[in-house]
């Protein structure tokens, strides 16, 4: 089934209103999970914090999505609530979907949520308050939350202390704290730091520019639960590797740009093993080698591993005979 490029939007009142800012845009990529977005949406509509849009970015789905997005429209505009916007385009992947997100939204602030996660209820509330606390301090690029299970349960370690002001690097290998967690960015961080779109690459690592950040910007981080996780059997976690190598340029960038900042050796190390695991499928992948940056020469060391990992992959994989075609979500 092919469509269009379109909009769909409908404000509280009735009326498209897409000129008047909003505190928080929700942008929520979408690929062949329909069915998914009406159990978003009942967490969306029952927000404690009112001022704020929620965008549905379709990225080439071909099942129900456009349909179900439509009906949530309409039964939001009964409930007279905040304003909601489909937009679709042509498959590309999440990378291109935040993109294009990030030029559509009118929030001060952006919070992606996929498509088969949900909002604790009070989760908009939680991040606009602890902004308030924040916005006039230009070091920050925006808040950091917990992500838990629908349970309630904390995916990874929390935090040492109830809030903590440093660097998604620092955070993350300096502090050691683990687990999936919650950005909320302003705008125009993510307008000043947009992901790299590839030509026949459907994926790009979300760290490759979150970490990009980190070299100017600090984030607030708070020891509350803000996004509720669930991962799906056949979702982009489940099969990450095999994403990683229909997407070499991507991927090794992300490594290679690991290789230049303050981290432990050992991280480093994993980096450098992973650089050239990754670019080894650059040949098979047909995508231009040149694309990704060279690194040190010291690093070089590394490449035997890397090509041993890499078979190692292929061996994994050798059921799989279109393995190299392009992912989709």
């Amino acid at each position: 089934m092919t469509q269009t490029n379109s909009i769909i939007s409908i404000s509280k009142n009735g009326t498209d209103n897409l000129m008047a800012t909003v505190s928080i845009s929700i942008l929520t990529p979408s690929f062949n999970r329909g069915e998914l977005l009406i159990r978003l949406y009942q967490s969306i509509i029952k927000q404690t914090f009112r001022d704020f849009e929620w965008l549905i970015i379709d990225d080439g789905s071909t099942d129900n999505t456009r349909k179900i997005a439509e009906e949530c429209i309409l039964e939001n505009k009964k409930l007279n609530g905040p304003n909601i916007l489909y937009f679709y385009k042509e498959n590309g992947g999440k990378h291109t979907v935040i993109n294009k997100g990030v030029k559509l939204a009118r929030g001060e602030l952006i919070l992606i949520v996929d498509s088969d996660d949900m909002l604790p209820d009070n989760a908009l509330e939680t991040i606009i308050s602890e902004w308030r606390q924040i916005k006039n301090k230009t070091e920050f690029a925006g808040i950091c939350g917990l992500d838990a299970t629908f349970g309630g349960k904390v995916i990874g370690s929390g935090l040492p202390e109830e809030t903590i002001d440093c660097t998604s690097i620092d955070l993350r290998f300096n502090r050691h704290v683990t687990g999936d967690m919650k950005e909320v960015f302003l705008k125009n961080v993510l307008q000043e730091f947009p992901f790299p779109e590839i030509l026949n690459e459907h994926f790009c690592p979300e760290v490759l520019v979150w970490n990009r950040i980190a070299t100017k910007y600090k984030l607030r981080y708070i020891n509350k639960i803000i996004y509720l996780a669930e991962y799906q059997p056949n979702g982009i976690t489940s099969k990450i590797i095999e994403v990683r190598m229909k997407s070499p340029v991507g991927t090794a960038t992300t490594y290679a740009e690991m290789l230049k900042y303050n981290i432990p050796l050992s991280v480093k190390i994993k980096s450098a093993i992973n650089y050239y695991r990754f670019k080894a499928c650059a040949n098979k992948h047909k995508v231009n080698i040149k694309l990704i940056p060279k690194v040190a020469m010291i690093w070089f060391i590394f490449k035997p591993l890397g090509w041993l990992m890499h078979k190692k992959d292929l061996k994994h994989l050798k059921n799989k005979k279109e393995w190299y075609e392009h992912p989709k979500h």
